[in-house]
């Protein structure tokens, strides 16, 4: 096998903003695994809150690419993932985008679609939200007019005027537009209490993220006087924190580029729910190759957020994704992605 990779750029419709930054442009990377004539591909969504940018991914990959290039068979994936991890710890989109890619391969080699070979059914995933990040305004009031289609909004909240974001998209939005909200930590456990109480008079359905990750006793505080459920998002990296979120939130929301790939993203999803947790998947800004993955994994999911491509001003591939708010994946083998 080779490993190969080039970095892109992609940009956003509108600048992107939430309670702890705003960006428009970002830089991704796309990774080629390539053996026996095929080639598995996969995105790289690099985070700085995790500590990741695309010159970290570059470098994590080199790390990788002895593993990958020494390894005779993509298919023994558990293996393999066992191997690059070993290789290298943490850097979680740039494992995500390996994975993804050998398992884009396998598909591939298969003939099958990345669902087909987990058995899934591609018909029972939920419809996925589309988010309204942090603006002024009349400008979020543009954005709810721009997704129109979407029957579920999810907001960015976080602010001193967190009230009127909100009381201006459920002006703007249909009657029957479901509302989730996402604080991204931005508030302290006492302040969550009452600005949940707000969100719960507005009928919004839950809260994602409330407190800073490591607030563990600010979530064991609000846990339980929250009108509304939480899920974790900054809180929950991978397998390995999910025990230690029971008891103090009520979900969990994966993302490959923290996780590390959609073999991780697998057992997280069965540990969440033998927890008594409830499941959701979210992305970063992404186009369609970083998303494609989650999209195939979708029907295992209670809720889906996987709207990173559909928020830019141009996606430079087309594969599995939203059409409207429905996941779609088709049939092509492995992850079924091309350049657009």
């Amino acid at each position: 096998m080779k490993l190969t990779w080039e970095t892109f750029t992609i940009r956003a419709k509108h600048p992107f903003k939430i309670s702890r930054s705003v960006k428009q442009n970002v830089e991704r990377v796309w990774v080629r695994v390539t053996a026996d004539g095929l080639e598995g591909w996969g995105e790289a969504a690099p985070s700085r809150y995790y500590g990741e940018t695309a010159a970290t991914v570059v470098s994590a990959l080199e790390q990788m690419q002895p593993v990958i290039e020494g390894a005779g068979d993509p298919d023994r994936l558990e293996t393999l993932e066992r191997d690059l991890e070993a290789a290298i710890r943490h850097n979680g989109s740039a494992r995500a985008a390996v994975s993804a890619a050998l398992h884009d391969l396998v598909g591939k080699n298969a003939g099958l679609p990345l669902w087909k070979l987990w058995g899934l059914d591609p018909a029972e995933a939920p419809l996925s939200s589309f988010t309204i990040g942090l603006d002024e305004p009349d400008v979020v009031r543009q954005k709810v007019v721009e997704a129109a289609e979407y029957p579920i909004l999810k907001v960015k909240l976080g602010t001193d005027r967190d009230e009127e974001i909100l009381s201006t998209i459920c002006d703007a939005a249909s009657p029957d537009t479901v509302i989730r909200v996402d604080a991204n930590a931005a508030w302290t456990a006492r302040e969550a209490i009452d600005r949940i109480a707000m969100l719960a008079d507005y009928g919004v359905e839950f809260v994602e993220q409330p407190l800073q990750p490591v607030d563990r006793e600010g979530y064991r505080f609000l846990h339980g006087r929250s009108a509304l459920p939480i899920i974790a998002d900054e809180s929950c990296i991978d397998t390995a924190s999910i025990q230690g979120l029971v008891g103090l939130v009520d979900g969990i929301n994966i993302k490959l580029s923290k996780c590390g790939g959609p073999r991780e993203a697998l057992r997280m999803i069965h540990a969440a729910r033998a927890c008594g947790l409830s499941v959701m998947m979210g992305c970063m800004l992404e186009s369609s190759l970083g998303i494609s993955p989650a999209a195939h994994l979708a029907s295992l999911l209670d809720y889906a957020d996987l709207d990173g491509a559909a928020l830019l001003a141009e996606d430079p591939f087309a594969g599995p994704g939203l059409v409207g708010a429905a996941i779609e994946v088709g049939d092509a083998p492995g992850l079924g992605v091309k350049k657009a």
